[in-house]
């Protein structure tokens, strides 16, 4: 019974509030026995002794009745006839304990404060746990780990699934106690209340191995860890590469590489789908280290690059750690081979530039003069077609280099003089189907078609006379900018998306932020469109990305199934033609008016084919001739052989007679 109460007060007797109840049981326990010792005196003075000696242990902990703790030992005192005066505080109490007393009591008034915030039961479990957490902080700093560890107790059974507790206490019993037996039991229990947090497996783990546990506990451990949900995939490879890392460290001990290896397969098999680049490449390195440095197979070694090479190719950074790890072996044949599979290949950015650099300075520091030449006969041509590419990629997205366009006021007198053509610069973000925007008629012209007709007339009778200069240039811009105009087909009012991704099942907590973010190892991003709703603005989880090529989209599309945040996105090419509503959306009034004639194009009339219209001509049909932009209505009496007027156009002096012959026509 003694051993029994003996454990009871270290576990629970210097709880503040609900100590003194445990000392009091084992007082009573110990008097019980004094009371019926009355044969043997000095089993009975023993036993008076053990009474007493509880009194003065009890009297110099801080319990929140440590007052009437002391007056109890007083009156006890009395009834064995050792004191003069019971009332006295301090008559007849040794000096020692009358010194831990006093002692106790400052105790008790520094933590009283703590005590009446937790005792208030209006507190919230946020507040309370608050408290917890500055009333541990505060016995930390005496530098008591029995008392710090009572602490952890009460706060752990009443805040049973704070994280934060928890990974305080057992970060706490690492850093001091160091004991085996509490240290399981408390890792036990707080994995047990706390699945999903990770790093207390990992601490877990870690704690087993610093006090020698054994190989089939380590393994059960992490067994239970893996079968655990936890909020990402980069939780599960931490878990995996702590276990590895112990595999590791314990291989002097006679452990199999084996086990390692399967390890990092099953790591593999799990992770790949889900994880990113980064990690991945964490991943196979540590392993392709090991296989080297331990497994002492470069084949296998080797192998796991090239499983690698297989699921991420495209990547850059793969290429790179298998070709320095080659380096590093000293094996300078197998690394220029892989420099010869690679320096052809497309990567994201400036990373095909990049592989060619690092062959030369590769050749230059390790090969010898003909493997230098080698790589220089190999690499020029590609870095040319790559600088090509990548001016024609500038040249896309540069908007002075959009075509020109001449833009007229509402005054259709003005004559046209080709070399003050003003500029339409062309949106680079979003680029119309294959043609340059075509000019379509003002809304001006539309509230005022009369005006129009006799403006054209009007300009149409002068070419009559002679000024036949600016058609004649128009006609000959028009051919040199479309090259062979059955090319030019209409085309519906909406936008190509040629280098657009459509993303879905996006998180609606993600902003254009993550977007760019989960798009940052490929790059090549120009805009991000994320949906709205109308009404709360907020995310409809769905978001087109525009990029400046399509390498960039290719390398975008293959981010499909990939996890941002919390979800997997899908990611596909964006092709609005196949859209009903975009379809119906671009067809305008607008697009059924003839387009401007000012760079050469036709005019879309009667579904009419351009396949059966003669090379390098307009055909302009239908009874809205008169509407047409004047590049492309020609005088009557054009002679396209001499590129002059007949003769029978200069007769034409009356503006009615033009206008009943161009109607005929």
């Amino acid at each position: 019974m003694r051993d029994l109460y003996e454990r009871a007060i270290t576990a629970g007797g210097l709880h503040v509030t609900e100590g003194s109840k445990l000392w009091e049981a084992y007082r009573e326990y110990e008097m019980a026995i004094l009371t019926i010792n009355d044969g043997n005196d000095e089993e009975k003075a023993k036993q008076v002794q053990r009474v007493r000696a509880l009194f003065h242990r009890q009297l110099s902990v801080p319990l929140a009745d440590i007052e009437s703790t002391l007056a109890a030992y007083k009156s006890w005192e009395a009834e064995e006839g050792n004191t003069r005066d019971p009332d006295s505080q301090v008559d007849d109490v040794p000096p020692n304990v009358l010194s831990a007393y006093k002692k106790a009591s400052e105790m008790y008034n520094a933590r009283k404060q703590y005590e009446d915030e937790l005792s208030d039961a209006a507190e919230s479990e946020a507040n309370k746990l608050q408290v917890f957490l500055k009333y541990i902080k505060f016995e930390e700093s005496f530098g008591d780990p029995a008392r710090v560890q009572v602490l952890y107790e009460r706060a752990v059974s009443e805040l049973p699934v704070s994280s934060d507790l928890w990974m305080g206490y057992t970060s706490y019993l690492d850093r001091t106690l160091k004991v085996p037996a509490i240290l399981k039991s408390v890792y036990h229990r707080a994995t047990r209340n706390c699945t999903w947090v990770s790093d207390l497996w990992v601490h877990y783990l870690l704690s087993l191995e610093r006090i020698r546990a054994s190989e089939d506990e380590l393994r059960h451990v992490f067994e239970l860890a893996i079968q655990c949900s936890f909020p990402s995939m980069n939780e599960y490879l931490n878990i995996y590469l702590t276990r590895v890392d112990s595999l590791r460290r314990g291989m002097p001990t006679g452990l199999d590489f084996e086990l390692i290896r399967q390890t990092f397969v099953d790591a593999a098999e799990f992770l790949s789908p889900q994880l990113g680049i980064e990690e991945l490449l964490l991943l196979h390195a540590y392993w392709a280290k090991l296989e080297c440095n331990i497994g002492k197979d470069i084949a296998a070694a080797r192998a796991v690059w090239e499983n690698a090479l297989k699921k991420s190719g495209c990547v850059l950074e793969v290429w790179q750690h298998y070709i320095s790890m080659e380096i590093e072996m000293g094996h300078t044949h197998e690394a220029r081979s892989l420099y010869k599979r690679c320096y052809s290949k497309k990567f994201a950015g400036s990373g095909s530039e990049a592989v060619c650099h690092a062959w030369i300075r590769f050749e230059r520091e390790h090969g010898t003069l003909d493997d230098y030449d080698l790589a220089i006969k190999k690499v020029t041509p590609r870095l040319k077609e790559l600088i090509m590419f990548k001016a024609q990629q500038e040249a896309k997205s540069d908007p002075s280099s959009a075509p020109k366009e001449t833009s007229y006021a509402n005054d259709s007198s003005q004559k046209r003089k080709p070399s003050k053509m003003t500029s339409k610069v062309q949106p680079p973000a979003k680029k119309r189907k294959d043609n340059p925007p075509k000019k379509t008629m003002s809304s001006d012209d539309h509230r005022s078609k009369e005006q129009s007709i006799d403006s054209h007339l009007q300009e149409a009778g002068e070419v009559s006379k002679g000024k036949a200069e600016a058609p004649v240039e128009m006609k000959v811009e028009g051919e040199s900018k479309g090259g062979n105009t059955s090319s030019n087909q209409p085309k519906p009012y909406f936008y190509s998306d040629k280098c657009t991704a459509y993303m879905s099942n996006i998180d609606l907590k993600a902003t254009e932020l993550h977007i760019r973010g989960f798009f940052s190892d490929i790059g090549g991003v120009v805009d991000i469109r994320l949906l709205r709703d109308r009404s709360t603005k907020k995310s409809r989880g769905l978001a087109y990305v525009d990029f400046s090529d399509k390498d960039h989209l290719e390398a975008a599309i293959r981010k499909n199934k990939q996890k941002l945040l919390s979800k997997k996105v899908s990611i596909a090419p964006s092709d609005p033609s196949k859209s009903k509503k975009n379809r119906e959306a671009g067809t305008s009034f607008k697009d059924k008016l003839p387009s401007g004639g000012d760079h050469g194009e036709k005019a879309p009339v009667d579904g009419t084919s351009e396949k059966e219209m003669p090379k390098g001509e307009t055909k302009i049909t239908g009874k809205n001739t008169l509407f047409a932009p004047r590049a492309l209505v020609k005088p009557l009496g054009w002679n396209k052989k001499d590129e002059k007027p007949d003769v029978a156009a200069e007769e034409l002096k009356s503006n009615d007679e033009f206008r009943n012959l161009l109607l005929k026509k």
